[in-house]
């Protein structure tokens, strides 16, 4: 029947053709004629396709019409969600572990800076010298009085010599024989003072000398006991304490000395020198600033329930320039900055990025967060905008009754809560289970038949 009815157009569109040649060639002819008859001509023109197509569709039926205007169309059921997950990036920056800014204890000129801006050093590592002659002409006077006191000591606790208990020992011997002498002549002179030959006075002489020559036996008896007896135990200690402090105070000159001399307290990079050669700096004045540079953090603030998520040990890709590492999580600090509202986290680089990192360049952490949100997930080519920020996409409605597999869509209006590069999260009047149109909505109208594929 349907090619029949395209048969019967054929010629009709021949025969028309005709006659509008013949009326053509006539107006030709009487040119006053084609202003009046050029409105009805137009009409002619488009009314007969117009009344053609509707024959057509009356002879060909309306079961044929409609298998031509049903869409073939790619579908999909959807499903309820109870949470999303959702990317976000946190930003921090890297921190050194220590920095300080190294200066000597004591006050002096600087005689040498050994380091430069920017130069790594190890711990203990010279970075910078102040004189120290007085210092050392200090410790050579202190070492003669520590050689002297030594001295004193070893003489002490080795006694006297054999020469000195020898002539100890002869003048006790020379005073025992003078006061023998002195004895007998003192009886000698009893005798005369008792016969009259001398006087009282003389007599006394005697008996004074007599005393004096034994106070005289009795010290140097004394002094030889000394001798033989050896120094006492509380001299030989006050010897030796006067040797310990020499000592202590030696020791204390090497202790300036040494610390005349600035060194490295652990690993780092040499920020900024302070001063040159030639000043003299006073106790405590920065020399040089010292950053280490030894397994840097990366410290990031991010919001407490996100700070939360996280363990101590976990494990993340943390982004620093155009490049990416490995991080560890070593601690959560337990404050909150009460500007940001956020808490730090601090995140252990592997020592393997010490030389690449400096301190203070930005570094970036991007977490996966599970966001509790009820919807459903459709493709962005299901969605068309309408009004007032709503979207809308088509369902499938119940089948015809006479071709199961014809459908009807209808829009339905939904918001969209999370949208993806190729997907998004919406909510809406649609109910687990619908059947929408998953592409091709921009051919579509309310109330369509579909086909779907």
């Amino acid at each position: 029947m349907f090619e029949n009815a395209l048969s019967r157009e054929k010629d009709n569109s021949t025969a028309q053709t005709d006659a509008l040649g013949k009326l053509g060639r006539y107006l030709k002819r009487h040119p006053k004629v084609l202003i009046g008859l050029g409105a009805v001509g137009l009409l002619f023109m488009v009314g007969t396709p117009l009344a053609q197509t509707q024959l057509i569709a009356q002879e060909v039926g309306p079961t044929e019409a409609s298998e031509v205007t049903i869409l073939s169309v790619e579908t999909l059921t959807v499903e309820p969600v109870s949470s999303y997950q959702s990317a976000r990036a946190y930003t921090g920056e890297i921190a050194a572990l220590r920095t300080s800014d190294l200066g000597f204890e004591r006050t002096g000129q600087l005689v040498e800076v050994y380091v430069q801006e920017g130069d790594r050093v190890a711990a203990g590592d010279p970075i910078a010298r102040l004189d120290t002659r007085n210092l050392q002409t200090q410790r050579q006077q202190l070492e003669a009085e520590r050689a002297r006191a030594l001295a004193q000591l070893a003489e002490l606790q080795a006694g006297a010599r054999t020469e000195d208990i020898t002539a100890a020992a002869a003048a006790v011997r020379d005073l025992e024989q003078q006061l023998a002498l002195q004895q007998t002549q003192r009886s000698r002179r009893e005798f005369l003072y008792l016969e009259g030959a001398i006087s009282k006075e003389e007599l006394d002489e005697f008996a004074y000398s007599q005393g004096a020559l034994q106070a005289r036996l009795e010290q140097a008896q004394s002094n030889l006991e000394e001798l033989q007896n050896g120094a006492r135990r509380e001299q030989i200690d006050a010897q030796q304490a006067l040797v310990q402090q020499l000592d202590a105070r030696i020791a204390d000159v090497d202790v300036t000395i040494s610390k005349s001399t600035l060194t490295a307290s652990f690993d780092g990079i040499v920020a900024a020198r302070q001063v040159d050669e030639g000043v003299v700096v006073g106790a405590g004045q920065s020399v040089v600033r010292l950053v280490e540079n030894v397994a840097p953090e990366a410290r990031i603030g991010m919001p407490a329930n996100t700070a939360h998520q996280l363990q101590v040990g976990d494990r993340h890709a943390i982004q620093i320039g155009s490049e990416t590492y490995s991080a560890t999580v070593a601690a959560i600090l337990p404050e909150v900055d009460p500007d940001t509202r956020t808490q730090i986290v601090v995140l252990q680089l592997e020592p393997s990025a010490t030389l690449p990192i400096s301190p203070g360049q930005t570094v970036r952490l991007e977490l996966m967060e599970t966001i509790p949100a009820d919807g459903f997930w459709l493709p962005t080519d299901a969605l068309v905008q309408g009004i007032r920020g709503l979207w809308s996409c088509y369902v499938l409605t119940q089948p015809d009754e006479s071709n199961p597999e014809v459908y009807k869509v209808q829009p339905q209006t939904v918001e969209i809560v999370h949208q993806e590069e190729h997907r998004a999260l919406v909510r809406g009047t649609l109910q687990p289970g619908d059947r929408i149109v998953a592409s091709g909505i921009h051919r579509l109208v309310p109330g369509q038949q579909v086909r779907p594929l």
